[in-house]
């Protein structure tokens, strides 16, 4: 199969060799340069029999092979599969078995988050490691690479129902679930374009991890207009600042938590960058709360700060503009560029009132085609064309939107997505826990933290440094709760089901919302 369109990379290579394309420390690529690192990866994976609709998980901090990675599996038709690198053992072994990833493609110091799974995941044909020396049971795609033309690449095959990404977001039944998603529309990219005013000249800063749908999907729409990327392997505020200063950076996308760790350094810290070049500060991952904004505004300057409401499945569904971050406190702003919000009762009635809180659903041309292998879930999430993330809203009079409150146990720490219900499992394999409710918290920090509610058996006694250290055998980090409580019993209603508000709300008193 001959690719259908000519590559947005290729053309602006050609059209434009010259251009800075990525900037990593002191690594600089021009777009020639960079197109060319990108086919030799591509022709490589074709090479490897990667076809239209073949997964491919990736694995690695931010990267200029990581932003290469991406591209290159556009180039073959590809499925991608980011993998969070800050995942335990386990947990990445489950997700490249479930994924049927037929390659793997990871940063070499991720190996022993790897190593796992590269005698379990039967489906994976070969492991290739760049940015280092390839364990044994890989081989290096540096190496390879080097061998392979940088001639553009012939895809091979044709899956007309194959998505472009898959990214797993973790499941409420205790494991993640794949988002299969498909090419976005060009009206609902131009829409957003228009809308943020995204130009061709933009710098964007990796402030977020690129496994994250967020900070990938912003960066492409940089990069594909033909715009500089900024690598920052690793956060760091004072760095942060340096980097937006020295490449003039025009645009980034972050939690809260990065640039609240921005915002508290010493006021002539910040004044002594001229920042003055950041037109398009994109905020989301996680609500973004109102007295960091009023921070934001006061620090770094007016006008820049732009807010979008979304998710995995669903995509950028609204836009809060700068001049109204601060006169709509708590809103999420009005839908995106050809997106359509309904807000549905518990009956199913559709709520045209403001101020009514419903179920927030969405339906356009940017939501995801199903979770893999999970068809239920997926008629779960559907109400005909309209798909939910199960978090409930109002708007009000001018049309502005309000997330109050999710109809799911997910936390947002820092950003990240947490289902409490494969911490829950965790807990409960513990011989001294008999049972175990796992809820959000506040954080000034990082919004919400994750806290757990235990029995433990007759006579039992544990430490939470003993419960933190099972915890974080067999989770990631960010997912080990952060303080336990000790009941009697979970409160449960009449069908079983935990009422987790009663846990969580005495820690909730006195705030707006129900959520971070």
């Amino acid at each position: 199969m001959t690719a259908p369109t000519e590559d947005p990379l290729s053309m602006l290579a050609a059209a434009d060799p010259g251009r800075t394309a990525v900037i990593e420390d002191e690594r600089r690529l021009t777009y020639a340069e960079f197109n060319a690192l990108v086919n030799r990866y591509a022709n490589l994976l074709v090479d490897h029999d990667v076809r239209a609709g073949t997964k491919v998980v990736w694995c690695g901090r931010n990267s200029t092979e990581v932003v290469a990675v991406i591209a290159a599996l556009r180039k073959c038709g590809a499925v991608g599969v980011p993998l969070n690198y800050r995942l335990s053992p386990e947990e990445a072994s489950y997700v490249i078995e479930n994924a049927d990833a037929a390659l793997v493609l990871f940063d070499a110091e991720q190996a022993p988050q790897l190593e796992q799974a590269s005698w379990r995941a039967t489906s994976v044909r070969r492991w290739l490691a760049f940015r280092g020396n390839a364990p044994e049971w890989a081989s290096s795609l540096d190496a390879l690479a080097a061998k392979s033309p940088a001639t553009e690449p012939v895809p091979r095959g044709e899956d007309p129902v194959a998505g472009t990404s898959m990214f797993y977001t973790s499941g409420t039944t205790g494991k993640p679930k794949g988002v299969v998603r498909g090419e976005i529309a060009q009206e609902i990219v131009l829409g957003l374009v228009g809308e943020i005013g995204f130009q061709p000249g933009d710098v964007y800063l990796t402030t977020g991890p690129l496994y994250h749908s967020g900070p990938m999907s912003f960066m492409l729409i940089v990069q594909l207009m033909g715009g500089t990327v900024v690598v920052m392997r690793d956060f760091d505020p004072v760095r942060w600042l340096d980097l937006v200063e020295r490449h003039r950076v025009t645009t980034t996308f972050s939690a809260p938590t990065p640039i609240r760790r921005v915002l508290d350094l010493p006021d002539e810290t910040i004044r002594a960058r001229d920042l003055s070049s950041l037109q398009r500060m994109i905020a989301n991952a996680a609500p973004w709360p109102f007295e960091l904004k009023r921070r934001y505004v006061d620090k770094i300057g007016e006008g820049s700060l732009f807010e979008v409401y979304g998710s995995t499945e669903l995509g950028v569904d609204t836009v809060l503009r700068p001049e109204d971050q601060l006169r709509k406190p708590g809103s999420c702003g009005r839908p995106a560029p050809g997106v359509e919000i309904a807000l549905f009762d518990e009956d199913g009635r559709l709520i045209e009132e403001p101020h009514v809180p419903g179920d927030l659903y969405v339906r356009g041309a940017a939501t995801f085609r199903d979770y893999y292998k999970d068809e239920g879930k997926f008629r779960d999430a559907s109400r005909g064309e309209w798909l939910t993330v199960g978090d409930i809203a109002y708007r009000d009079e001018e049309g502005f939107y309000y997330i109050c409150d999710r109809r799911t146990d997910m936390i947002i720490s820092g950003g990240m997505n947490i289902y409490p219900a494969e911490i829950e499992a965790v807990l409960t394999a513990h011989p001294a826990v008999a049972d175990a409710a796992v809820f959000g918290v506040p954080s000034d920090e990082w919004g919400e933290s994750v806290h757990a509610a235990v029995v433990l058996r007759p006579g039992a006694e544990v430490a939470d440094a003993e419960l933190t250290a099972f915890c974080r055998e067999h989770l990631a980090s960010y997912k080990t709760p952060r303080g336990f409580d000790r009941i009697a019993e979970i409160p449960r209603n009449p069908s079983g089901k935990t009422l987790k508000r009663r846990l969580r709300d005495p820690y909730w008193e006195n705030r707006d919302t129900k959520i971070g």
